[in-house]
């Protein structure tokens, strides 16, 4: 299996310890009532952990469906290579990264690591992009 495929399988890994490390936060604030319920209550705010866990998991499922597709168009279309693989590795391991820098608030590093997973994502779209023009 070509390593594009495997990050993509560690990817729902990640996003899977993205969902639970959320929801164990906010159940530690608002209750295993809650977190058994329908949820559909008034509750005050998230607390500052519990929010930016919230939105780190927001920020990845924003960007993943992307790297999903970018891989499987990659991979049908034959174009998986050495920039793919360094692409897909690059992306992985800032989101890898990313999650704790955001969960304990550190501001600029956080954002590099975004950025870089940015880059991996550019380098899955180009080879597909760059065909698209030809």
């Amino acid at each position: 299996m070509p390593i594009e495929l495997k990050i993509l399988a560690w990817g729902c890994v990640l996003a899977l310890v993205h969902i639970f490390a959320a929801v164990r936060v906010k159940t530690q604030q608002y209750g295993t009532k809650w977190n058994m319920g329908a949820r559909d209550e008034d509750l005050p705010p998230l607390n500052p952990l519990a929010g930016r866990l919230a939105r780190a998991q927001a920020n990845y499922f924003e960007t993943f469906p992307i790297v999903i597709a970018a891989v499987l168009i990659d991979q049908a279309a034959g174009l998986l290579g050495p920039s793919t693989a360094i692409g897909a590795l690059l992306w992985l391991g800032a989101r890898i990264v990313y999650l704790p820098l955001y969960a304990m608030g550190v501001p600029v590093v956080r954002t590099l690591a975004f950025l870089v997973s940015c880059i991996g994502i550019v380098m899955l779209l180009w080879p597909a992009l760059m065909t698209a023009f030809h």
